[in-house]
């Protein structure tokens, strides 16, 4: 019997890992396997503005080294938001054979810069790791058409679940939920089998 996943889960720039979103989160994530949260240097400060990216990727990478002594199976690096692009970016750093037991998992990857409108396509592209994007259809920072064309240029396997009537935190509208005929709930639970299969290594 295989081993159960490890997560390794970043939360996005705005909410540390004690947000109610990341801890409902990490709830659902361990009913699949073990989770470890972490927070970035200024979240634990209690700072507003983000850590330069060199710091953000060192605290990353620091916890992926901590996962992988504890992990007996794959490690699954999965963020929301900013969480999601740091892990790419320590994924795409990471070398073989400590890269072959890796997944990534973006939770609305933030594919435009907010305010400047820039792609940050560049470490998608320099992946070789699995990776799966959640993204819902009314998050501004991913649309669809550009995340589409990113894709047909990546070398990594890749994989989208899209969340109708989602924002940038998976929610859904409410004319959303009643096109659907399910609540927020359902959505979630929606997810977090695309989740499991994904890592099982099975079709999304």
């Amino acid at each position: 019997m295989n081993a159960p996943p490890f997560f390794v889960f970043a939360p996005g720039a705005g909410a540390p890992s004690s947000s109610g979103w990341m801890q409902a989160w990490r709830r659902r994530l361990e009913t699949l396997g073990e989770v470890m949260t972490l927070d970035y240097p200024y979240m634990r400060e209690g700072r507003r503005r983000p850590d330069p990216p060199a710091v953000l990727i060192a605290t990353h990478t620091q916890a992926l080294d901590e996962a992988r002594r504890r992990a007996s199976g794959i490690v699954v690096l999965i963020g929301k938001s900013m969480g999601s692009r740091i892990g790419c970016h320590v994924a795409a750093a990471a070398a073989p054979p400590e890269s072959d037991r890796l997944r990534l998992v973006c939770l609305g990857y933030p594919l435009k810069a907010a305010g400047t409108g820039a792609l940050r396509d560049q470490v998608l592209l320099a992946l070789a790791t699995p990776i799966l994007f959640v993204q819902g259809t009314r998050d501004p920072l991913c649309p669809l058409e550009l995340l589409a064309g990113v894709r047909s240029r990546m070398k990594a396997p890749n994989d989208l679940h899209v969340v109708d009537g989602g924002d940038h935190s998976l929610a859904l509208s409410a004319e959303a939920r009643r096109r659907a005929g399910i609540n927020q709930n359902d959505s979630d639970a929606n997810v977090l089998e695309v989740i499991r299969r994904f890592v099982a290594g099975g079709p999304s």
